[in-house]
């Protein structure tokens, strides 16, 4: 996402030189708006990264609805009560206590019957578990870690990134259209773009800078739920041991376990008092 980045830059910059020309001529009037459009999708995450965002909430959320209503007629939903009790216990636990503007207001969640160790998050508020995952994901704080770091890719735009990245060539309208039609050629990257292309068969991971941002902010997340945070250490090394010589599907579209784990312990600090504030307030989650 460095070129997003730099995008930004260099669209301040232009700013700044074609409003100093804008009252010479009708084009500069013209290219001044468009500039200021631009730029307008130029924001900063939670931890300060600068992103380049174009699309609306409600088109982001429409397309996260179409993704959704799709993968939910390939992949069954379970009817293990005692899964679908546990998954939706720790997302409301979550998703409860979102602060972010850009949160959904609702979230959907689903358990899908498939063996593959996966969950997922996408715009408009939903949320995706396979049954799979619950072998590895053995405690209520390791399920925590997973949602918390795929909400944090919703309620920080990561999609919208990706999407914008699309934009120049494609227009919003194209982009709205795929998402609306399953048996369209460019479906398959779309949904992979929004973040759920493992359930569609398209490996599409989240840049690094994305996946270390969803790792630490979803770690606050699932402190502030009342969540042990230091699980999310666990669940990874379960997440290794799980794929042996060949890493899970999931676990290869983030970044290395030692990485993870090492970025995990450095913001303790931050986690761990959010934790014990979420347990003085009585935020104590019994899913498991």
């Amino acid at each position: 996402m460095g070129h997003l980045r730099n995008r930004c830059e260099v669209l301040d910059d232009d700013r700044a030189a074609v409003m100093g020309e804008s009252h010479r001529s009708h084009p500069n009037v013209v290219a001044a708006i468009l500039l200021v459009a631009l730029v307008a999708g130029c924001q900063t995450s939670a931890l300060g990264r600068r992103q380049f965002k174009l699309m609306s909430e409600s088109e982001m959320s429409q397309m996260g609805a179409a993704a959704f209503a799709d993968i939910s007629k390939q992949t069954p939903p379970s009817r293990d009560a005692l899964a679908n009790a546990k998954v939706t216990c720790v997302a409301n636990a979550i998703t409860r206590n979102l602060t972010d503007v850009n949160a959904p207001s609702g979230w959907e969640v689903r358990v899908f019957a498939d063996d593959t160790p996966n969950a997922f998050a996408l715009p408009g508020g939903k949320i995706g578990v396979n049954t799979g995952l619950l072998k590895v994901a053995r405690t209520q704080g390791q399920l925590a870690a997973v949602i918390g770091h795929e909400v944090t890719h919703v309620t920080q735009g990561h999609a919208n990134e990706r999407v914008s990245s699309e934009f120049a060539a494609n227009s919003a309208l194209q982009i709205l259209a795929v998402a609306a039609n399953a048996s369209s050629p460019g479906y398959g990257q779309l949904v992979g773009l929004l973040g759920a292309g493992v359930q569609v068969g398209v490996l599409m991971p989240f840049g690094r800078e994305q996946e270390t941002e969803a790792d630490l902010v979803g770690l606050d997340l699932m402190a502030k739920a009342g969540f042990d945070p230091h699980e999310s250490i666990a669940l990874w090394q379960n997440m290794e041991k799980a794929g042996g010589a060949r890493p899970l599907e999931f676990f290869s579209t983030h970044p290395s376990h030692g990485t993870r784990m090492r970025d995990l312990e450095a913001r303790m600090p931050i986690a761990i008092p959010l934790y014990e504030d979420a347990k003085a307030r009585g935020r104590a989650p019994r899913c498991y």
